[in-house]
């Protein structure tokens, strides 16, 4: 075991949902539907029970972002994507604590198996977005030889 790992951002739940929502640039209506989903549970609610959100809440919405804008995830992949990562947190906190040989064997094999699916998951949208852009490729060069066409056509 090696390095420490950087500090996870302030889990203390702080912000109202209007406050988290400004921050991650989403609406609070996204946060609702997040929190519906499963995707994001706020850290904490008041005695009244309005949501409060931390700053991890929020990195976990701008990551959310991030899957679906960059990534083109949509929201069931990213859920699954987010299962894994809290997954491997939850190994790493764990490896962290110094496991008996066994158990760190058994927890870095899980780690694993779990980048594996990942790698599988993004290597599937890599793949479809080659193909679409292959497809782009295909009709740009069908219209380039219909412009050279019609100006062969003017010329003639």
């Amino acid at each position: 075991m090696s390095t420490v790992p950087a500090p996870d951002p302030d889990p203390t739940p702080r912000l109202r949902i209007g406050e988290a929502a400004a921050q991650a640039e989403m609406s609070t209506r996204t946060l609702r539907y997040y929190q519906e989903l499963g995707l994001l549970t706020p850290s904490g609610t008041t005695a009244g029970g309005a949501r409060r959100y931390s700053d991890a809440d929020v990195a976990r919405l701008h990551r959310i972002r991030h899957l679906r804008d960059l990534v083109g995830f949509n929201l069931t992949e990213i859920g699954v994507v987010l299962n894994a990562e809290d997954r491997l947190a939850e190994i790493r906190r764990e490896w962290w604590a110094e496991p008996s040989r066994d158990r760190a064997r058994e927890l870095l094999q899980e780690a694993l198996t779990i980048n594996a699916d990942l790698q599988q998951a993004v290597r599937a949208k890599m793949a479809g977005l080659r193909e679409f852009l292959s497809g782009l490729e295909e009709r740009a060069e069908n219209v380039r030889r219909r412009l050279a066409e019609e100006d062969a056509a003017l010329l003639a």
